[in-house]
């Protein structure tokens, strides 16, 4: 039986810790980040619907239509950023609630921040 290591629980503890205060709601939907080595994924979730938390919109550094040759670097992530703004403007959402899911505010996460702060949704 493998061990979970010592850094994956580091960042679930970070994650729980986040997760009491941040929640998303209609009019501010949370953007949830994963960040893999090779990629970077972001979500708008709602959390207060009546089905639970639900998905509104995804993008990730391996769809097609960013046209990446790496996923895994700041480029990747503020296009990611740029493209997720491209989708909550198509649904009408102004504001949106930033949830780095337990990872370090540093790189790629804050790179895509950026990119969403810049498009405006974010303060």
């Amino acid at each position: 039986m493998a061990k979970t290591s010592k850094k994956v629980l580091t960042r679930r503890r970070r994650k729980n810790h986040i997760r009491k205060s941040i929640v998303g709601t209609v009019e501010r939907p949370r953007v949830s980040v994963f960040r893999s080595a090779k990629h970077i994924y972001a979500q708008l979730i709602i959390d207060e619907s009546d089905a639970g938390a639900v998905t509104i919109g995804a993008v990730s550094s391996i769809s097609k239509e960013l046209g990446l040759t790496n996923g895994g670097n700041v480029e990747a992530a503020q296009k990611v950023g740029q493209k997720l703004v491209e989708v909550a403007k198509k649904q009408n959402i102004n504001k949106v609630v930033f949830d780095r899911n337990g990872f370090l505010y540093h790189g790629r996460v804050k790179a895509l921040a950026e990119a969403i702060r810049q498009g405006g949704l974010l303060n």
